[in-house]
C-alpha cells in the first residue's frame, strides 16, 4: 500500500505541478471574474469565488510540491555525485530513494549508531583534554616540573616537537651531503 501511494503521489505531483496546470487553473479564475456583472455578483457568484480561491489554493500546493520536488531531485544527484567520487563510499547509498521502509529504518539506526560513538569519542578526548587543562584554560604543569616554568599547552608542544624533527633531518641530510 505504501509502495502504490509513493508512485502515485510522485505522479500526481509531477502531473499536477507543470505550468500547464497552473495556467489551466488561472483561467479558471479570470473567467469566473469576468462573469461577475453577468451574474449581477449574486450569493452564489460569490460562493463560486470561495469555491474558486480554495481551488487555485489547493494547486498551488501542488506547484510548491514540485518545486520541493525538482530540489529534492537536484539534491540527491548532487549527493549521488558525491557518494560517487568519494572511494570509501558506499555505492548502495546512491539509490537510496528505492529502497524501502525497513531498509531505509536500518540504515538510520546504523548512522544513529555512528553518531552515538562519535558523540562518545568526542566527550573522551574533551574529557582528556579538561584534564590537561583545567578550568582556568592554563595547562597544569607536569608533575616534577618547576612550577616557575610556563606551562605548553599539548598542540604547543606537538609544533614544537615535529619543528625540532624537520629541523634535525634538515641537519642530517646537510651532514650527509643530501641538502
Amino acid at each position: 500500500m505504501q509502495q502504490f501511494f509513493r508512485r502515485l503521489a510522485q505522479a500526481t505531483a509531477q502531473a499536477v505541478g507543470t505550468p500547464w496546470t497552473f495556467l489551466s487553473a488561472l483561467l479558471i479564475v479570470l473567467v469566473w471574474a469576468l462573469s461577475g456583472p453577468a451574474f449581477h455578483f449574486s450569493d452564489t457568484w460569490q460562493l463560486v469565488i470561495n469555491t474558486g480561491t480554495t481551488i487555485v489554493t489547493f494547486l498551488m500546493v501542488f506547484l510548491i510540491q514540485n518545486t520541493q520536488n525538482r530540489d529534492a531531485r537536484v539534491m540527491h544527484l548532487k549527493l549521488d555525485e558525491l557518494i560517487r567520487a568519494t572511494h570509501s563510499a558506499r555505492n548502495r547509498l546512491v539509490d537510496m530513494e528505492a529502497m524501502s521502509d525497513e531498509e531505509l529504518a536500518a540504515l538510520q539506526r546504523e548512522f544513529k549508531e555512528l553518531h552515538r560513538r562519535a558523540g562518545e569519542a568526542l566527550d573522551e578526548r574533551r574529557q582528556h583534554d579538561r584534564r590537561i587543562s583545567p578550568a582556568g584554560g592554563v595547562p597544569r604543569t607536569p608533575q616534577g616540573a618547576a612550577s616557575s616554568e610556563i606551562p605548553v599547552s599539548s598542540v604547543a608542544a606537538a609544533v614544537a616537537a615535529s619543528a625540532a624533527a624537520n629541523t634535525a633531518s634538515a641537519a642530517n641530510d646537510t651532514v650527509n651531503g643530501q641538502g
